[in-house]
């Protein structure tokens, strides 16, 4: 492209704009207004609809069927153990990890990772199990979820 080609589309580029040169802070700040004017909004008031009773027998129970299929991850804590990155390494087939747990202990029972449970171990067709033999209160679950 040659420097008169280049001029020329400069040329049409200025003539397409207002003169910045000559733009004042008043002009500046009248536009600056009337945007503002143009984005607010009138808030309107929200209207509810009256609730209606369905005419169910416990008319007083919350219906939890809509919740009843979401999936939860449910794991069971043998034990837990602290090792360094050295000890790590030099595991290999047939070592043992010592865990802080007593034979005997009741394992801990966790859904979501949050404890709700203490258990202990059975076997169920040849498969492990665990028969839950105490269970967190509700208040602490709830204070455990904040």
């Amino acid at each position: 492209m040659e420097q008169n080609e280049i001029d020329n589309l400069t040329k049409g580029l200025n003539s397409d704009s207002k003169g910045d040169e000559n733009v004042s802070w008043d002009d500046v700040k009248e536009d600056l207004e009337a945007s503002k004017k143009q984005t607010k909004t009138a808030a309107s008031e929200a209207n509810f609809e009256e609730l209606q009773n369905t005419g169910r027998k416990n008319s007083g129970a919350i219906d939890i069927d809509f919740i009843l299929d979401i999936p939860l991850t449910v794991t069971v804590e043998l034990g837990r153990a602290r090792m360094l990155i050295g000890e790590l390494l030099q595991l290999g087939q047939g070592s043992i990890v010592e865990l802080a747990k007593f034979a005997g202990e009741p394992m801990d029972v966790f859904i979501n990772q949050r404890l709700i449970a203490k258990g202990e171990v059975v076997v169920v067709n040849e498969k492990f199990g665990i028969r839950l033999t105490d269970i967190v209160s509700p208040t602490e679950r709830v204070g455990k979820l904040k």
